[in-house]
């Protein structure tokens, strides 16, 4: 099989930007929860790995005019706290992102309701869902629960953790 110049041409030029399409098409966005390596990545609070796809939370953030960076967590609770600790807390643009314990899938935590006494990673006990079921509760009910087991297990042996003093 003989190729004209032509051909030859196009195939050595498609070679050539290849890399450039792949390197686009494998850039993280800017924005929404980033693709987690499963039971290879650790919990950025307490470097657990991260493996249940039921629980996980992702934030990204940064201080205003910083570049946001995507931070994970193995379980709700440790995203709430670490990010109560971090300067930029209040930053509005910070996203939040938990797993609908149901199916997996990523929900935008401030918009999902919470159901309790669930098996997670860290026993925060929290199931994010989109539906607000009886019983259920909002992020910032579920942001008082997680303080208060946190006060009350002492999850990372830091029985001074509140929401107040993180």
């Amino acid at each position: 099989m003989s190729l004209s110049r032509r051909q030859f041409s196009l195939s050595v030029t498609a070679l050539a930007l290849s890399p450039v399409f792949l390197t686009a098409c494998s850039k993280e966005a800017d924005e929404g929860p980033a693709e987690v390596r499963w039971d290879r990545e650790t919990c950025e609070r307490c470097l657990m790995a991260i493996g249940d796809r039921n629980f996980a939370a992702q934030l990204r953030g940064a201080a205003p005019g910083e570049t946001p960076k995507v931070h994970k967590f193995d379980d709700l609770g440790c995203a709430v706290i670490w990010l109560d600790q971090q300067s930029w807390k209040d930053n509005p643009e910070v996203e939040i992102w938990v797993n609908d314990y149901q199916n997996g899938e990523w929900i935008d935590a401030r918009q999902a309701f919470y159901v309790i006494n669930q098996l997670s990673p860290m026993n925060y006990g929290l199931g994010a869902q989109t539906k607000n079921t009886p019983g259920s509760l909002n992020f910032a009910q579920a942001r008082e629960h997680i303080y208060q087991t946190e006060a009350q297990y002492q999850q990372h042996n830091n029985a001074a953790t509140t929401p107040e003093n993180p």
